[in-house]
């Protein structure tokens, strides 16, 4: 589901993702087959399969949630620089003209 504030999940729908990928971790320490975990958290066969992936490679820690999508991976800092690169122009970075 689609939300007004441009798209992806609540915090309160990531949460309960990250909770379904966590019990997944849980069931995967014990053994469970792919399939039977799948059928009883009633998620597909690709998706754990990805996530045990993820767990093999990651443990637990691997299957928390990273957060929203929607953030900027720059820093406030980092912007500031671009901000201050970009109104040099295209002549100060060795651009001939502005086209």
């Amino acid at each position: 589901m689609r939300y007004a504030e441009g798209g992806g999940l609540t915090a309160e729908r990531r949460a309960f993702r990250e909770r379904i990928r966590l019990q997944a971790g849980g069931r995967f320490t014990v053994g469970e087959k792919t399939a039977v975990i799948a059928k009883g958290l009633r998620v597909s066969v690709r998706s754990l399969e990805r996530w045990r992936r993820a767990w093999r490679e990651g443990g637990m820690e691997a299957l928390r949630s990273a957060g929203p999508a929607n953030f900027p991976t720059a820093t406030d800092a980092q912007f500031a620089v671009l901000e201050e690169e970009l109104g040099k122009g295209p002549v100060e970075h060795g651009f001939e003209d502005q086209r």
